[in-house]
């Protein structure tokens, strides 16, 4: 969720942005964008589509999702000469790391899933298992390799449909804004454009 709000500001942002200074805002320029799709792909399957997410074993579902990360880390890689990408990447970074470090999933924590879920059904949940049929394990922090990467943020309290989201989810979306904000421009070369 916070992703797609980034996306929609940063192109928002990039064409007020092209529009000050008369110029049409296009796309960025990256190199090889069918990699995002093969990136996500995997997710697609294992938490997304009801046919094969139902009936995907836990191992494979971890397998795909960290495969996912592993192709948009070098689609992230190929594309870092422009602005945004250093974000993009160390978001995916972050994820990875702490997705590998506790067992192929996300982890969160039962407080945090306490904000998205009644509390009846929270505390039907085993530790140490996956949250529903999505990327997260439910565990402790105490339990959690590298916690503090993990999912451990909300969105504000008046947000009607609460997520929670990791430290690398921020830096992905960040990433994603300015991408798309500044059409993919280094930021040395958006300080000529202002001269």
């Amino acid at each position: 969720m916070i992703l797609l709000a980034a996306i929609l500001v940063g192109g928002l942002a990039g064409l007020i942005y092209s529009k000050l200074r008369k110029q049409p805002w296009t796309l960025p320029p990256v190199r090889h964008p069918w990699l995002v799709v093969i990136a996500f792909l995997p997710q697609d399957f294992a938490f997304f589509l009801p046919a094969t997410r139902d009936r995907m074993p836990d191992t494979w579902a971890a397998i795909s999702l960290f495969s996912s990360d592993v192709i948009f880390l070098f689609f992230c890689w190929v594309n870092c000469r422009l602005a945004g990408f250093w974000l993009l990447l160390g978001g995916t970074v972050c994820n990875l790391v702490v997705i590998g470090m506790n067992g192929g999933f996300m982890p969160i924590s039962p407080e945090t899933a306490s904000h998205l879920i009644p509390a009846d059904v929270l505390a039907s949940l085993p530790l140490g298992e996956r949250f529903g049929l999505g990327k997260d394990i439910l565990l402790q922090p105490a339990d959690t390799n590298l916690s503090w990467l993990s999912d451990i943020f909300l969105l504000p309290g008046w947000v009607r449909n609460q997520v929670a989201f990791s430290l690398g989810d921020i830096f992905i979306s960040c990433g994603a804004f300015w991408l798309l904000a500044t059409r993919g421009t280094p930021w040395i070369k958006l300080n000529q454009e202002r001269k």
